[in-house]
């Protein structure tokens, strides 16, 4: 996913990770519908549908404007959450 310009998929899992810090790339939904509204609001994400023409024209509207990477962090969190849990369960002897 690093090495895209974009992602297409009907995925609400790669929707998320989509947004995670070290790869940032614009999600376009193949689907009417996401559980995953924050990646919408926040720009990752836009909701194309399973139509051909609107897909294509999604993503041509998006390469013309120039914009490569969402300017945002991601509405999912920083990507440190299992850094985080290994400390404090080092920190409580769990480990």
């Amino acid at each position: 996913m690093r090495n895209s310009g974009s992602i297409l998929t009907d995925s609400g899992g790669i929707q998320e990770e989509a947004t995670a810090p070290n790869i940032r790339r614009k999600t376009f939904m193949l689907r009417t519908s996401t559980e995953r509204q924050d990646a919408v609001d926040t720009g990752f994400a836009e909701l194309v549908e399973v139509k051909p023409k609107k897909v294509l024209a999604a993503v041509k509207e998006w390469w013309d404007a120039g914009v490569k990477v969402p300017n945002r962090k991601s509405p999912f969190g920083d990507g440190k959450a299992a850094q985080r849990s290994v400390k404090r369960m080092k920190d409580v002897g769990y480990c």
